[in-house]
């Protein structure tokens, strides 16, 4: 699971911006999520899967736009990415699941 790209003009805006001009905290922040990432035994799919759902509980439009594109590029079924915003419904309300849902839309349907 390539959780950080290896070329900084994927990143989006604001984080190519901090990886541009302090590489040594994005190199730092880099690596910190490699180990997170490698700190367990949950196969790749689930974490991308965690990672959506943490997004969306966070109410991140721009961190679930990013997890549902490496999630595609992963091979993740769009229907898989759906229902983490369904399962979100009791968790975070209809109102934040509904606009996860339209985010991961966002790039499903593009």
């Amino acid at each position: 699971m390539a959780d950080e790209p290896d070329d900084t003009d994927e990143l989006p805006s604001t984080a190519g911006e901090l990886a541009e001009q302090y590489p040594a905290v994005w190199e730092q922040y880099s690596e910190l999520g490699k180990a997170c990432s490698d700190a367990g035994p949950i196969d790749d799919e689930t974490k991308r899967l965690v990672k959506l759902a943490l997004a969306a509980g966070s109410e991140s439009e721009g961190a679930v736009h990013s997890h549902v594109r490496r999630a595609l590029d992963e091979g993740v079924d769009p229907e898989t990415l759906r229902h983490v915003a369904i399962l979100s419904i009791p968790t975070v309300g209809f109102p934040k699941a509904m606009a996860t849902l339209t985010w991961i839309d966002d790039l499903v349907d593009e």
